[in-house]
């Protein structure tokens, strides 16, 4: 795909903001569009364009890119008078980039072709870290020649992999999601392990991550955790949301997630308390609060 190619791109929260960012240094044309307008104008600042409508953004641009919390956000930035499949020409490229429900994304796709829109459901994972430096893992679904398409959007931001058929990438992203929260739970449960028992947490949480204990969650979670910082690159209620598509989507397919179950109750408990603008990595949280009932 050409790089002089302009991209609307809607949503400019936390992960949008720096993927817009990225193709706007990549060479791409961005008109970006966000409830909140200064994040537009963030945008603008980047060298990208403020839009003041979805449809000012999406009126002419070859790929639409949305990023917003939920399947009702998505379902209202595609669907509704005005949104993106009002205004965008057929042929366009539509990739939504959300967290939703795989139902959710088999019907934008299914509604989009009969507009004769392409669409790609791709998902990502690497938190705000990830979308700053550009190393998202994006899982994508739908034709493969839309994915093709793609190619070249995709790079600036990450790594992208076909993994199915529309939906598909949304399901991929719920067991990521599934195995990042036992991750973080695991980390949590192993610090104040290691802390009771008065081991130097820096050194003890670096060779575990040199062995097979080593993950993704420690090299970019451990050092916050251990200084309970908990900014949010990823929020409780966000998490919380996709543990629900998770424990759904494995109950539509008869399929037990115990300890995903156990951890999305956990999230769950945490968002109930009043932590849910928190990073996912506050789970270290409820620990502690368990922790200090035993004593």
């Amino acid at each position: 795909m050409s790089q002089s190619r302009t991209i609307a791109f809607i949503g400019l929260g936390i992960m949008g903001l720096p993927m817009a960012a990225n193709l706007v240094s990549a060479g791409f044309t961005v008109r970006g569009y966000d409830r909140s307008p200064q994040q537009a104008d963030r945008l603008a600042g980047k060298g990208g364009t403020a839009a003041a409508t979805p449809a000012e953004a999406v009126s002419g641009a070859d790929v639409v890119i949305t990023m917003v919390p939920d399947s009702p956000d998505v379902e209202e930035a595609v669907f509704s008078t005005g949104g993106v499949f009002d205004s965008a020409a057929p042929g366009t490229l539509v990739v939504d980039m959300s967290t939703v429900r795989p139902d959710t994304a088999r019907a934008v796709n299914e509604e989009g072709a009969k507009r004769g829109l392409r669409v790609l459901d791709a998902p990502v994972s690497g938190g705000e870290a990830g979308a700053v430096e550009g190393v998202l893992s994006i899982m994508v679904g739908g034709d493969p020649a839309d994915f093709d398409a793609a190619a070249g959007v995709f790079a600036p931001m990450g790594s992208a992999v076909l993994v199915g058929p529309a939906g598909a990438g949304q399901t991929v992203k719920a067991a990521n999601q599934l195995i990042v929260a036992g991750n973080i739970q695991l980390v949590a449960e192993a610090l104040v392990f290691l802390e009771a028992h008065g081991v130097e947490t820096e050194a003890g949480l670096r060779v575990l991550n040199g062995g097979l204990a080593g993950s993704t969650v420690l090299t970019r979670k451990a050092e916050s955790m251990r200084h309970r910082r908990f900014e949010p690159g990823f929020r409780i209620e966000l998490h919380d949301k996709d543990m629900g598509i998770v424990t759904a989507a494995a109950r539509e397919v008869g399929v037990p997630v115990p300890m995903g179950a156990l951890v999305a109750q956990f999230i769950g408990a945490l968002k109930a308390q009043g932590h849910g603008g928190l990073d996912h990595s506050a789970l270290l949280k409820l620990v502690d609060q368990l922790a200090a009932e035993q004593k």
